[in-house]
């Protein structure tokens, strides 16, 4: 039932690009570069490839498609790049929620009005996690411990300070009444080593994105508190309850986001705009999405402008808190 649901879900939206592309007037003339601001591999990577293997396998567009990896600077070296191809309409750049983060804490020049967003293909939901035999069984032991001391919990987080899963411990923070530069925190390269760090008892509180947590919590190494979601995700976490659930109005995320040039025309961004809507119709798209615990739940330019301009006023006001915010505006 499902499968017939989402196929016909694609046929429409696919009439639906044809009749967008039909209006507007223009379609890829050359290749297109997918572009990654991380390494192969990596989550923005896996997207990205995805994409280029769903776009090229249903023949959705009528020009060679490829991904192009720009790592460095947490994404700067990917979005200099973008930036020098204004108005050319033949690149798309897949990027993260440090587009935001990394403008607000002074790393970059250039945050997402300096492009033109398309769709917020994907949201990442963030889960705080404990070891399995941590004396903390709920966010309601965890919140009691850290109003009595904001250091007794020891946080790992990864990989970089001001990042999502910093910003998802700060909105903990703020929904407890927990001052977070009280809290200690230890900033961890990347997930495995924070993982580690929780194992051996060097952290009491993991936070990180679901796709990270599901391996250690899968074996029962870890057990997860709550998922800052907005609604209980289904697989594994269906027993784990939301932070709402758990007696704090916490939602926090990391992006897939799709990026284009500034300076693209109300038809070129249309076109790419119906070009991922019917790349996200498909099941491929939907279940690849379901094997990271991610709700197929894209964006469209609109919402993605709204989401973003929503989301850029909270995280700055989190990274003030946090006397990470150094950006002129």
């Amino acid at each position: 039932m499902r499968s017939g649901l989402l196929s016909a879900v694609a046929v429409l939206a696919f009439l639906g690009s044809i009749q967008a592309q039909a209006q507007s007037g223009w379609k890829p003339e050359k290749n297109v570069e997918i572009i990654v601001g991380s390494s192969p591999g990596t989550g923005t990577d896996r997207v990205a490839r995805l994409m280029e293997q769903i776009w090229r396998e249903k023949k959705m567009l009528d020009v060679p498609i490829t991904v192009v990896n720009k790592p460095g600077g947490g994404g700067a070296i990917s979005w200099a790049y973008l930036s020098q191809r204004s108005e050319d309409p033949h690149h798309l750049l897949i990027t993260s929620y440090n587009i935001v983060t990394n403008y607000i804490n002074g790393k970059s020049k250039l945050t997402y009005t300096d492009f033109t967003p398309i769709s917020l293909l994907a949201s990442e939901y963030i889960a705080y996690s404990v070891r399995a035999e941590s004396p903390i069984k709920s966010v309601g032991d965890l919140v009691k411990s850290l109003k009595s001391d904001p250091g007794s919990v020891v946080v790992g987080i990864s990989s970089s300070a001001g990042g999502a899963n910093h910003i998802a411990l700060g909105r903990l923070a703020k929904a407890a009444g927990v001052d977070i530069n009280k809290m200690k925190v230890v900033v961890f390269s990347g997930t495995n080593a924070a993982l580690v760090g929780l194992l051996g008892g060097h952290v009491g509180l993991f936070v990180n994105s679901l796709s990270a947590t599901a391996g250690p919590f899968k074996t029962e190494q870890i057990r997860p508190l709550a998922v800052a979601a907005p609604k209980r995700v289904s697989g594994i976490y269906s027993t784990v309850p939301t932070m709402t659930e758990a007696g704090l109005p916490v939602i926090a995320e990391n992006w897939r986001l799709a990026i284009a040039p500034k300076g693209l025309s109300e038809g070129q961004a249309a076109y790419w705009d119906n070009a991922l809507k019917q790349l996200t119709a498909t099941e491929a798209w939907d279940k690849e999405l379901a094997a990271s615990y991610i709700p197929n739940q894209p964006m469209d330019r609109a919402q993605t402008k709204r989401h973003l301009e929503q989301q850029f006023g909270e995280i700055k006001a989190i990274l003030t808190e946090i006397g990470l915010a150094k950006a002129p505006k």
